[in-house]
């Protein structure tokens, strides 16, 4: 690690403490003019530093995606220890599912500033502009039995759902089975791609892509996508810090990802699924079918009750509101 990382790395773990530049020359064993010299490369790689008389702190601010500042924020044992940083990527998950195919470990997180071939489910393409969200795939290898693989999506929606809550302080709905929605309107989309071993009828790995709308995405989004998505700072007024933020989704998704057999998990997940009531449609048995959204089964299915009474539980695809 160069002096400039270990920079960031001090003053991370200062968490918005002012340290001084004798104290910061002392821990990196360099020279006062080092730091300094340290201090003005990091800005001009986009980090935002204040200085005074007293020393230096990382301002809060600073939009710069660091791994020594998420490292700080870990609490995490499996998760994110292995970060890339990456300024643009065409998908995370593409990335991450390179490195996964090499046998890279457990918890091998990818992060993008930007992203200039997001992609969601069903083959859509995901916005991802320079400095407004939170682009991650992570590489994950948990012992679950087949039947628990299709359950990972819908506690990774809990994990990074919890994290964005914990951050700004307002609640944020799943609609099933992968998107993040507040006031109606989508901030996050997950996707998960899998590898299996047909041998051993066990998961080889999987990747889990999540991309969150952070910071105001008024200027990204055409007149048709803002009718539909959002952001977080857009609802809430909360300029996220995309560090922490990722550094929050990662502890949070160690904790749900051990709940997925014992199922409970599906607890908070039905406590924010945001069809539940509602009148949707969706495509059930090859045709398109109309009902009203019942609940969350055990394994995370969608309930729908049709017109005849009938209760149907959808394991795949995607449900969709009526509007009136």
């Amino acid at each position: 690690m160069n002096v400039k990382d270990e920079l960031i790395k001090k003053l991370a773990e200062s968490d918005g403490g002012v340290v001084s530049g004798a104290a910061l020359a002392e821990k990196l064993g360099v020279s006062r003019n080092a730091v300094w010299k340290a201090v003005n490369a990091a800005k001009e790689d986009g980090y935002d530093i204040l200085s005074s008389s007293k020393g230096y702190k990382l301002s809060e601010n600073n939009n710069r995606l660091s791994a020594e500042i998420i490292h700080s924020k870990l609490v995490c044992k499996g998760l994110g220890h292995k970060i890339t940083i990456l300024d643009e990527a065409d998908s995370t998950n593409i990335a991450a599912k390179e490195l996964a195919a090499l046998g890279v470990a457990h918890g091998t997180t990818v992060v993008a500033d930007r992203q200039t071939a997001g992609r969601g489910r069903l083959g859509r393409s995901f916005v991802s502009p320079p400095g407004k969200g939170l682009y991650m795939s992570v590489v994950i290898r948990p012992k679950l039995a087949m039947s628990a693989v299709p359950m990972i999506t819908s506690a990774v929606a809990v994990a990074a759902a919890l994290a964005v809550e914990k951050l700004c302080g307002s609640e944020v709905q799943i609609k099933w089975v992968n998107d993040l929605y507040m006031n109606g309107k989508k901030i996050c989309g997950i996707l998960t791609e899998a590898s299996l071993d047909l041998e051993m009828k066990s998961l080889e790995y999987a990747v889990v892509g999540i991309g969150i709308n952070v910071r105001s995405m008024k200027d990204e989004f055409g007149e048709e996508l803002s009718l539909r998505a959002t952001s977080v700072e857009d609802e809430t007024g909360a300029a996220l810090d995309r560090n922490a933020l990722c550094a929050e989704v990662l502890n949070n998704l160690e904790i749900w990802l051990d709940r997925i057999e014992d199922r409970s998990y599906i607890i908070e997940y039905r406590r924010r699924e945001y069809l539940t009531g509602k009148r949707i449609t969706a495509e059930f048995g090859g045709k398109i079918v109309t009902g009203t959204a019942v609940g969350i089964d055990r394994s995370a299915n969608l309930m729908v009750e049709l017109p005849d009474g009938e209760i149907i539980s959808l394991n795949a695809g995607e449900a969709n509101l009526v509007r009136r």
